[in-house]
């Protein structure tokens, strides 16, 4: 009679090799001191140590420090900006591009106002803080009016050349700024009137005129043209330059434009409003077109628009009305966009 064998799941069990372990052929990094084959070892990025925590030992110095500078609110996409600062500017070449501000809130000692006070006198020439001075009123008064940077850098192009080149000297500050901001925004095809600008920077329309004349024989400066270039010509701004700006704040159609534009340049031609400025031609001519389109807005609203009285937009209004049908293109009619009995009978107030 045969017996079965006692136990065979533990024989197979025994038959089962077990794997051999081999040396590990990791490389670690330990101490020659201590020979812990598990080491503490600690960066100390304040001295640049690497520095084992059970005997002390400095396995390491001036260790570079790659971890983020300053907290970043980048995504995966963008880049890590894990070294801070801004780029270097390159209109102030030569120029110490880092300050330091020291603030006055120290219980009325004195002691901050002196450290304020000896910091600024170390911080170099006169000239050099005259133009740290300016370029900061210019970016404030470009980022009060709403305008692009490119102004506010064109701007900083003219003032610092005005600067080397000694061309304004014993003008206020206030009004080289000014002008330079009123050639930038003529450069940048974003013109804006002299009363603007005055408004903007409190300088009179005397002293900006002055130090604009002189900025403009000096560099021979056109709209368009870089303040580093040379041209003959002299363009000046134009109604048809204001309108785009005009007809945004008072909300009108867009193809009020282009006719509005046609108007003023026809107008021209044939000499009427002669002698009158751009902005009092610009607000008229769109007095005149809103109507003669249907689209018409009350006189106040586009005299706070322009910054002109309502009896100077009355007054164009009126030399368009006498010469109408000069002014407006038969086509026009003929398509249904204009019609002559829209157009009010106003006098001047």
């Amino acid at each position: 009679m045969a017996y079965a064998q006692p136990f065979p799941l533990a024989q197979q069990q025994q038959k089962v090799q077990l794997p051999q372990f081999g040396p590990d052929l990791a490389v670690r990094l330990i101490c020659p001191d201590c020979r812990d084959p598990n080491p503490k070892l600690s960066e100390e990025f304040s001295s640049g140590d690497l520095v084992c925590q059970s005997c002390g030992l400095v396995l390491g110095d001036r260790i570079v420090d790659t971890r983020s500078e300053w907290r970043t609110f980048a995504n995966d996409e963008g880049d890590d900006p894990s070294r801070v600062g801004a780029a270097a500017d390159p209109l102030m070449e030569g120029i110490e591009q880092l300050d330091t501000m020291i603030s006055f809130r120290d219980g009325g000692s004195g002691l901050s106002r002196e450290l304020q006070r000896a910091a600024t006198r170390a911080h170099g020439s006169r000239a050099e803080r005259n133009i740290l001075t300016a370029f900061r009123d210019i970016s404030a008064m470009c980022e009060q009016f709403s305008l692009p940077k490119t102004i506010s850098d064109i701007a900083k192009q003219v003032y610092k050349r005005s600067d080397e080149e000694k061309l304004l000297r014993g003008k206020p500050m206030e009004a080289i700024v000014a002008a330079c901001i009123f050639i930038a925004c003529r450069q940048a095809h974003v013109p804006r009137s002299f009363r603007e600008i005055c408004k903007l920077t409190r300088v009179s329309k005397k002293t900006l005129g002055q130090c604009y004349k002189a900025l403009e024989q000096a560099f021979n400066l056109t709209p368009g043209a870089s303040a580093n270039s040379h041209h003959n010509a002299n363009t000046t701004t134009g109604a048809e330059d204001l309108l785009s700006r005009y007809c945004n704040h008072l909300d009108l159609p867009p193809n009020v434009q282009p006719i509005c534009r046609d108007i003023i340049r026809k107008a021209r031609e044939l000499g009427i409003a002669d002698g009158r400025s751009p902005v009092s031609i610009a607000g008229g001519a769109i007095y005149f077109t809103a109507h003669l389109l249907g689209k018409p807005r009350p006189a106040r609203d586009i005299s706070t628009v322009a910054g002109v009285s309502e009896g100077t937009i009355r007054l164009v209004y009126r030399f368009y009305y006498t010469d109408r049908e000069k002014l407006v293109d038969q086509k026009w009619i003929e398509e249904g966009k204009a019609d002559l009995d829209r157009l009010p009978i106003e006098s001047v107030r």
